[in-house]
């Protein structure tokens, strides 16, 4: 098995790599799916959340108001600590399990937004960082997701810098590019990925693990 931690900043495009490393035959752990999964209704994270915040978090579903919760937390960082201490061992467990089932020759994909803000890269063989310029991420969130140009500045601001991502990378995904080319930057790292994978497999083969 290979385990590849896959991030980028907000904005640059992750999503639509994972989507199509998944086309080429990764099994994707999504940190952000498995975000919501542990604070969805009646789960012990939901309980959590709202009692560090208040129910002035929840919709009127009895669901986590994400946009209210995003605008409580991304403009003070204590508060964004206090989620991420509730959330991410949460998160954690439930991709520890999911790596668990995966088969030997697997090539897992952890799509982890946050992996260089919480030094996550130790537990990856390699992490791929998805890269665009900043201007490229203001454009997309604000153009694309409809965010208000404030709020999209205030995420981009609540994660690591572009410099601080691209210093654990072993390999980046440029995707300040046409989607051809990012097409086939990607199908050229996925064989990279399972010419690594081979080689683990073979190197605990031959050491009779």
């Amino acid at each position: 098995m290979l385990k590849v931690g896959l991030t980028g900043g907000i904005g640059a495009g992750k999503s639509e790599v994972s989507r199509l490393l998944v086309e080429c035959g990764a099994l994707l752990i999504d940190a952000d799916r498995i975000a919501r999964e542990v604070v969805a209704p009646g789960t012990p994270g939901l309980a959590a959340v709202v009692e560090a915040f208040g129910e002035e978090v929840l919709a009127p579903d009895g669901g986590l108001d994400r946009p209210r919760l995003g605008s409580i937390v991304f403009a003070d960082p204590e508060k964004l600590a206090v989620l991420n201490s509730i959330v991410h061992p949460l998160v954690g467990a439930r991709s520890r399990d999911l790596e668990a089932a995966a088969a030997e020759d697997a090539v897992v994909v952890h799509d982890v937004p946050l992996l260089a803000e919480n030094g996550l890269a130790p537990l990856y063989d390699l992490v791929i960082v998805v890269d665009a310029s900043p201007e490229t991420q203001l454009d997309r969130l604000v153009r694309l997701r409809g965010m208000a140009e404030e709020d999209a500045r205030a995420r981009m601001a609540a994660q690591a810098t572009r410099e601080k991502r691209l210093q654990i990378a072993d390999i980046v995904i440029d995707n300040d590019v046409p989607l051809a080319e990012l097409q086939r930057r990607v199908k050229e790292v996925w064989a990279e990925l399972v010419r690594r994978a081979r080689v683990a497999r073979g190197a605990t083969e031959s050491s009779g693990e």
